[in-house]
């Protein structure tokens, strides 16, 4: 299992040497819990609402976030759709002004089951929200997981989706040269033109496309906290990357127990967030504490996904 091992924040180091011994003492994280340039991380306790206020307009690369879905979780309180919808244009409507004319706002979110077992999209549903805040969807990325609740009424749903939104121009920043993956055919050459017999693969990898294969955190995943809808690191990991640079500001209005916070510290990134629930925000402490000491255990979002070898005893029901 990979740990994270965290050096630099930025251009500043979180270590300082000591001149007798030569060793390196590394620093504490600073974490504030109101809004603060010099934190490291700010982890407000309470309401988002209250926390966005105080947040500098224009200040904040990328927002990265997974809302409650209106399921009646603990953390929530199950109401109508339309209320849920206006809950979440208001949040939505107060993160838009904070982000930087490059900046990105992604939102992760899966289906809501009506009590009459209705499906509804909710990345659908919230589309136009956005929309009137003038932003442009440059991705809907498919999130595929192999693991879930079974369904017997209906196929069972093994995905949810990201919408990934930019303001209006084409200043908007992505690093796609951070999350490239492996060609499928690294020797294919040019066949005909000008680069005939040449290399036709970018030497750094390809693309990535749009449906992104991480498994979810249940069970015995290495990130699994209390938390029942707990995200992985992985997913927020590569938009981290490509959406932000060292030392940039990442926010989660919805903290839960942190995960986008550590994303952003094992990226070198600084993280905001805000959750309302004391054993949440105690979790959360405890993560970002391991993920800048380099002892976080997490899974990467470029990890194979596990296949059992032909033969084996998961593969196969004896007689």
């Amino acid at each position: 299992m990979l740990v994270c091992r965290r050096e630099m924040l930025g251009n500043q180091s979180v270590g300082t040497r000591n001149k007798r011994s030569g060793s390196v003492r590394r620093r504490r994280v600073r974490i504030g819990e109101e809004f603060d340039q010099n934190a490291d991380v700010v982890l407000y306790r309470g309401d988002a609402r209250e926390l966005l206020k105080t947040i500098p307009r224009g200040s904040v690369q990328l927002i990265v976030t997974s809302p409650p879905y209106n399921l009646g979780k603990e953390y929530e309180q199950r109401v109508v759709l339309e209320k849920y919808k206006e809950q979440q244009r208001e949040i939505i409507n107060m993160c838009v002004p904070l982000l930087r004319k490059s900046g990105s706002i992604c939102w992760q979110v899966g289906n809501y089951i009506s009590p009459s077992s209705e499906v509804v999209p909710l990345d659908i549903m919230l589309y136009d929200v956005f929309k009137s805040n003038g932003l442009v969807l440059r991705n809907r990325i498919v999130w595929h997981f192999g693991h879930g609740l079974h369904s017997s009424r209906r196929l069972s749903g093994r995905y949810e989706t990201v919408l990934w939104f930019t303001q209006d121009n084409t200043e908007y920043y992505f690093d796609l040269d951070s999350v490239r993956v492996p060609q499928k055919y690294p020797g294919k050459r040019h066949f005909k033109g000008p680069n005939v017999g040449k290399y036709s693969g970018n030497p750094l990898g390809k693309s990535p496309s749009d449906v992104w294969d991480i498994p979810n955190v249940k069970a015995n995943h290495v990130e699994k906290t209390t938390h029942p809808c707990q995200f992985p690191i992985g997913l927020v990991q590569r938009l981290v990357r490509s959406l932000s640079r060292k030392g940039d500001w990442v926010l989660d209005p919805f903290l839960g127990t942190g995960t986008t916070a550590c994303a952003a510290i094992i990226e070198g990134r600084k993280a905001i967030g805000a959750e309302i629930k004391p054993k949440y925000q105690a979790i959360a402490r405890r993560r970002i504490d391991a993920a800048w000491n380099g002892t976080l255990r997490y899974r990467p979002y470029d990890r194979p996904i596990y296949q059992p070898k032909a033969g084996s005893k998961l593969t196969r029901r004896d007689e």
